[in-house]
């Protein structure tokens, strides 16, 4: 209300000045043409003069809409065309979502060439394609896309290689995103769908190159990362042993491989037989006795029992380790089997019994009756001989066996066995 009384009251302002201004300052318009001559007012020729001005405008206008009604027409239709585009687009995302793969692929073709997000619509249609295992059609389509809009490259290559590690294709989609990765190094993506397909070929020299850049960008947990990492330098260590490789390669692995793996004692173990099959058994020999005083563990104490390099020194390391644990049945077979390189039969006969003592074991019982049959004492062998076959018939799994030889089981099963074989013959 107060704004319509403000209005009025503006209003009244003006006109009161137009009128005084009329009033106060007179004068007139004369236009000649030729013989005819036009009077009137200047205030009024005034009005006419902007009258004339707003008609002029606005017919100016009109004839320029009338001069151009295909332009407008064009308009019209293309931002219909876009509206309809874009419905389709949606139909097309939700039947993707929903798994009508069919009816995604029909609709966001269809909608692709009038949308303004062709991108979009080509590159969900081909992951609709290749959910139906239309191959070919969704590498058409991927084409399509990349020729549909300028600076696609990092998507459509980004969506191939994951098509491709969805099919298997293993080897494509990691010379794809090896090229992905030189032109956009550390792309989150990108580094995700590498540590796929590294673990696809087992490329584990790849993959343990790869984590330190899956660390720095938070793409992978610290629990996963170890267990990777751990797989990769296992895998690698086993090849180059396996295939008898450059030692000097199997060093540069330890020396690269992070801290925390030096620790774990299968790495280690694997490490110390690379080495010892490199003819490198001393530096296996610091590894193990190295290891040991930080991880005791059974496994590395009984490699190092193995090693051939400097029998009485180790006899003299591992006689230390006894003192702080004098009944531990691994580290008493290492001393005894340390005692023979260094031809202390009885010495070690004390410790291989001590350990028998403390674990019967098979093992054991093995090396004291060959220990026995050397040595003359026959009965003795024989008799550890006996208890190695059981102590290892216990850790046998229980299946079935046949009975004893002139038992009623026994003649059952020659039969069955002739009857199998008459019907060989048959």
């Amino acid at each position: 209300m107060r704004k319509l009384i403000l209005i009025v009251v503006l209003g009244l302002a003006l006109g009161a000045l137009f009128g005084q201004l009329m009033m106060s300052v007179p004068g007139y318009w004369l236009v000649r043409v030729g013989d005819t001559s036009f009077q009137t007012s200047f205030w009024f020729g005034l009005v006419i003069l902007l009258a004339a001005f707003v008609v002029l405008h606005f017919g100016l206008r009109v004839l320029m809409r009338l001069s151009r009604p295909m332009s407008r027409f064009k308009v019209w239709n293309s931002r219909t065309r876009n509206r309809n585009a874009m419905k389709r687009t949606v139909r097309g995302l939700v039947a993707l979502a929903e798994g009508r793969w069919k009816r995604a692929e029909r609709s966001l073709v269809k909608a692709a060439d009038d949308s303004s997000t062709p991108l979009v619509n080509y590159l969900s249609a081909a992951l609709a394609a290749h959910y139906q295992g239309h191959y070919d059609q969704a590498d058409t389509l991927l084409k399509r896309a990349h020729l549909s809009t300028e600076g696609a490259d990092t998507a459509v290559g980004m969506m191939q290689a994951q098509l491709m590690l969805d099919r298997q294709q293993y080897e494509e989609a990691l010379a794809i995103l090896t090229r992905l990765d030189r032109q956009l190094p550390n792309h989150p993506q990108v580094l995700k769908q590498l540590k796929q397909a590294y673990l696809s070929v087992s490329d584990w020299d790849g993959l343990r190159r790869l984590m330190p850049r899956l660390g720095a960008q938070h793409l992978i947990s610290r629990e996963e990362r170890e267990e990777l990492e751990q797989r990769a330098y296992r895998e690698l260590i086993i090849r180059e042993a396996r295939e008898g490789g450059d030692i000097e390669r199997v060093r540069n692995l330890w020396a690269d491989m992070p801290d925390h793996l030096r620790g774990h004692i299968e790495l280690i173990v694997l490490y110390a037989e690379a080495l010892v099959r490199g003819n490198q058994e001393p530096i296996a020999e610091r590894l193990l006795r190295h290891s040991l005083k930080e991880h005791w563990d059974s496994r590395l104490v009984l490699r190092y029992g193995l090693l051939n390099v400097d029998a009485a020194r180790q006899l003299v390391y591992a006689e230390k380790w006894l003192q702080e644990r004098p009944n531990d049945p691994d580290l008493l077979l290492t001393l005894g089997r340390l005692s023979l390189r260094n031809a202390y039969w009885a010495k070690a006969q004390e410790y291989f019994e001590a350990s028998q003592r403390q674990r019967p074991s098979g093992v054991v019982c093995a090396e004291l009756a060959r220990l026995y049959a050397n040595l003359g004492e026959h009965n003795k062998s024989q008799l550890y001989y006996r208890q190695s076959v059981e102590l290892l018939d216990k850790s046998l799994p229980s299946l079935p066996q046949p009975s004893e030889v002139g038992g009623p089981g026994a003649s059952g099963g020659k039969s069955r066995g002739k009857a199998k074989a008459g019907d060989g013959k048959a």
